[in-house]
C-alpha cells in the first residue's frame, strides 16, 4: 500500500533513485511509487532537473528520485553528469535500475557500471510487452543469477509487474562487479589507497579517472584539496602504463559479459510479421515518406498549438473570462475595499497583477503551455519524437545544432516563452545558448505572427520576401556565428529509437499535471515580479521618459516615424501588441511601404516580450540573458537600419 508523504519531510526515511536509459518509462514507475504529487528542481549547478516524491512500502517512508535517462555513467552530457554525481554524491540506499526488455545489451552495459558504485539495486525488465510482441522474451531468472539482484518483468503503461517490483525493493542487494583485466584490477588497487577503507566509490571514481574522466573529481568524495590534487597525478600516471586506452580494456570487458548474459537470457521467436506500427516507423525515418510525414504532424502540432492554443483558447480566456469577468469583478472588488489607489493601480491598473500578471500567466501563456504539452507528451509517448529529430538534423547542423533543436524551434512558432523553457531538453549549454538566442531574435510567436502576415496582406509580395529573407539569413548567420565562438562542441546525436506506439491517456495526463504544476510554481512568480518592476517605472514616469530619449533613434536612424517608438516599447510587454500598433500606423496611412518593410524586420527581431525576457533570466542566468538582450538589440537595430539604407538607394519595394 502506497501513501502520498509529500508533507513528512523528517528522518528516518530511505532513498530510492531510479536510474536507467531514455524512453524505458522510468517516469511512469516514478509515478506508480510516489501518486501525483512530486517536486521538480534542478541539480546543484545545472539546468538539469530531477523529480523526487515521497512514498510508503512496508515499514519504511521512501524518498524516490527520477534521475535523467542516461544510456552510460562516464558522461558525454549535461544528463549523464547529473545522474553520476547524484549517485556519487547522495548515494541513495537503493537504486531501481529500469531496463528495456526488447534493447537488453545497451541496457546491461549501463547496469554493469552501475554495479562497480556498490549501491544495492533491483531491476525493472520494463516494456515486456512490447518484447513479448517482437518475439523476444528474456529469462528473468536467469539474469537474476547473473547479476545476484532481484530481477521482475513489467508494463509500467498499465500496471503489470508494480507490486512485484515494490516488493522486490527491500530485497535490493550490491551485484558483483566486473572483473577487468589484472593491469586495470591492479590501477585500481594503487588509487584506492587514496580513499577511506569504508569508501563505497573507490572502485567508481578510479574507473572513471583509467577512463580519462577528470570530471568525477568534482564530486568532492576525497578529504581534501590536496588529496584530490595527488589522486589526480596518480590517475595520470597510471593513464600513462597503458599501450592501449584503458577505456577501450574496460568497455570491452563490459561488452563481452553482457553479450554473454543476452546469449543465455534472450529467446528470439523469428517469422513474425512486421505490425503496420513497425513499418510506420520505419518510413517515419526515411526521406520520403518521412518528410511528408513530418509537414503534415507538424502543421497539425502548430495548429493545434499556434492556432488553437495561442489563438482560440487565448482569445476566449483573455477576452471573455478575464475581459468580461475576472477582471473587471477584480475593480469592483478593490475599490471597495481598498482605500489607497496606489494599492487600488497596483493590483487593476495598466500594470497590475490582476489585469496584467495574472492575465498574461493564466490567460496568454497557461492555455498554450497546456496544448503544448499535451502535443510535446504525443509526440514522446508515440516514439515519433525521436524521428523526427533524426530527419531534421542535417538541417540544424547548419547552425551547430543537432535534431533535437526542432522542437523548440518548431514551439517557438507558437510561443516563445514556452519554446526557452523546452531548450532544457538540449545536451550542452552551448546548444541551449544558441537556441535561446535565435528564439529571442529571429522566431516570431503566433500571435506576432498572425498581426505580420496581415500587416503583408494586399501589399506588393516585394515586402513578405524580403521580409522572410531577412529572418532566414539571420538565423542561419546568426546559428553559424554563435556556434563558432561559443566554446564547446556540438553533441553528438545518438538517439534510441523507440517503436512507434499508441499513447495512453492516463499517462498523458500524469505528465501533463506534473509539468503544469511546475509552471504554475516556478514560472507564475516571475509574471508578478515582472508587472511590479513595469508598473514602478510607470510610476515613476521612467516609460515615458524612454519613449521620449528613443525617438530620435527611430526617426534618424531607422528612418520611421515618431509615433512607432510606442509600438517597440509595447511589443516589449507584448509581442502582437506592438506589431498591432504597426498595423494601425500602416492602415492610417503613416507607414509608406519602405517604412512598413523596416517596421517589419524591427519588431520581427527586436527585444522579445517581457514573459520571455525573465525566462531567459531564468534559464540562462542574469550573465547570459544580458549579453543575448545585447546581441538582439544592436543585431536588430543594425539590420533594420541597413533595409533602411538599402531601401532608400534601390526603393525594391
Amino acid at each position: 500500500m502506497i501513501s502520498n508523504l509529500t508533507t513528512e519531510k523528517n528522518p528516518p526515511f530511505k532513498s530510492l533513485a531510479l536510474v536507467g536509459p531514455p524512453n524505458v518509462g522510468k517516469s511512469v514507475l516514478f509515478h506508480h511509487l510516489t501518486g501525483t504529487y512530486a517536486t521538480v528542481s534542478n541539480y546543484p549547478g545545472t539546468t538539469v532537473e530531477l523529480s523526487s516524491g515521497w512514498c510508503r512500502l512496508g515499514e519504511h517512508r521512501w524518498k524516490v528520485t527520477d534521475t535523467p535517462g542516461v544510456n552510460a555513467l562516464l558522461p558525454s552530457s549535461e544528463d549523464e553528469r547529473v545522474t553520476r554525481d547524484f549517485l556519487l554524491r547522495e548515494k541513495p540506499d537503493v537504486v531501481l535500475h529500469v531496463l528495456d526488455g526488447k534493447n537488453l545489451k545497451r541496457g546491461l552495459l549501463l547496469t554493469l557500471e552501475l554495479a562497480d558504485y556498490g549501491i544495492p539495486f533491483v531491476v525493472a525488465l520494463n516494456l515486456n510487452d512490447e518484447a513479448l510482441a517482437r518475439g523476444i522474451a528474456v529469462d528473468g531468472r536467469g539474469l537474476e543469477r547473473w547479476l545476484g539482484v532481484p530481477v521482475t518483468a513489467t508494463v509500467a503503461t498499465t500496471g503489470e509487474g508494480i507490486e512485484d517490483l515494490k516488493k522486490s525493493l527491500s530485497q535490493a542487494k550490491r551485484s558483483l562487479p566486473c572483473v577487468y583485466p589484472p593491469e586495470i584490477e591492479l590501477s585500481l588497487l594503487r588509487l584506492k589507497s587514496f580513499f577511506s577503507e569504508k569508501s563505497s566509490s573507490a572502485r567508481a571514481v578510479g574507473l572513471a579517472l583509467l577512463s580519462g574522466d577528470d570530471t568525477v573529481l568534482t564530486c568532492g568524495l576525497t578529504d581534501s584539496a590536496a588529496t584530490e590534487q595527488s589522486l589526480y597525478e596518480a590517475s595520470q600516471a597510471e593513464r600513462a602504463r597503458y599501450a592501449r586506452d584503458p577505456r577501450s580494456l574496460i568497455f570491452s570487458d563490459r561488452e563481452g559479459r553482457a553479450r554473454e548474459m543476452v546469449a543465455e537470457t534472450v529467446t528470439v521467436q523469428g517469422g513474425l510479421k512486421p505490425a503496420f506500427s513497425q513499418r510506420l516507423g520505419r518510413w517515419a525515418l526515411r526521406p520520403w515518406p518521412g518528410y511528408l510525414l513530418a509537414v503534415v504532424i507538424l502543421y497539425a502540432v502548430y495548429e493545434f498549438v499556434g492556432v488553437f492554443g495561442a489563438g482560440v483558447a487565448v482569445n476566449f480566456l483573455e477576452n471573455t473570462v478575464f475581459g468580461k469577468f475576472i477582471t473587471p469583478l477584480a475593480v469592483v472588488l478593490t475599490n471597495k475595499f481598498i482605500p489607497w489607489p496606489m494599492v487600488r493601480d497596483m493590483l487593476t491598473g495598466p500594470y497590475g497583477v490582476v489585469s496584467m500578471a495574472f492575465a498574461y500567466a493564466f490567460a496568454l501563456i497557461l492555455p498554450i503551455v497546456a496544448t503544448f504539452f499535451l502535443a510535446f507528451g504525443l509526440l514522446e509517448d508515440s516514439g515519433y519524437l525521436p524521428r523526427l529529430s533524426v530527419l531534421l538534423d542535417r538541417v540544424f547542423r547548419l547552425m551547430g545544432l543537432n535534431g533535437r533543436a526542432v522542437l523548440p524551434v518548431l514551439l517557438g512558432l507558437g510561443c516563445d516563452t514556452m519554446a526557452t523553457m523546452t531548450t532544457r531538453i538540449l545536451d550542452t549549454k552551448k546548444e541551449r545558448i544558441i537556441v535561446t538566442l535565435l528564439l529571442a531574435l529571429t522566431i516570431p510567436c503566433s500571435a506576432q505572427l498572425a498581426v505580420i502576415l496581415g500587416m503583408t496582406a494586399g501589399l506588393s509580395p516585394r515586402v513578405l520576401l524580403v521580409w522572410l529573407t531577412v529572418l532566414a539569413g539571420t538565423t542561419l548567420a546568426v546559428g553559424s556565428l554563435a556556434a563558432r565562438f561559443l566554446p564547446g562542441a556540438r553533441a553528438p546525436f545518438l538517439m534510441e529509437i523507440p517503436p512507434i506506439r499508441r499513447p495512453l491517456w492516463g499517462n498523458l495526463w500524469m505528465k501533463m499535471s506534473t509539468r503544469l504544476t511546475w509552471y504554475l510554481k516556478e514560472v507564475v512568480p516571475l509574471f508578478v515580479y515582472g508587472t511590479l518592476a513595469l508598473f514602478f517605472l510607470d510610476r515613476w514616469g521612467l516609460l515615458v521618459r524612454l519613449e521620449r530619449g528613443l525617438s530620435p533613434l527611430v526617426q534618424g536612424f531607422l528612418g520611421l516615424p515618431a509615433q512607432a517608438t510606442s509600438s517597440f516599447l509595447i511589443g516589449f510587454l507584448r509581442r502582437d501588441y506592438g506589431a498591432a500598433g504597426l498595423y494601425h500606423l500602416q492602415k492610417s496611412g503613416e507607414l509608406n511601404l519602405r517604412q512598413v518593410t523596416v517596421s517589419l524586420v524591427l519588431i520581427s527581431l527586436f527585444m522579445p516580450c517581457i514573459a520571455q525576457w525573465l525566462i531567459m533570466f531564468k534559464e540562462r542566468g542574469w550573465k547570459g540573458a544580458l549579453a543575448i538582450t545585447v546581441i538582439v538589440l544592436s543585431v536588430a537595430l543594425l539590420l533594420s537600419a541597413l533595409v533602411n539604407k538599402i531601401l532608400l538607394i534601390w526603393p525594391f519595394v
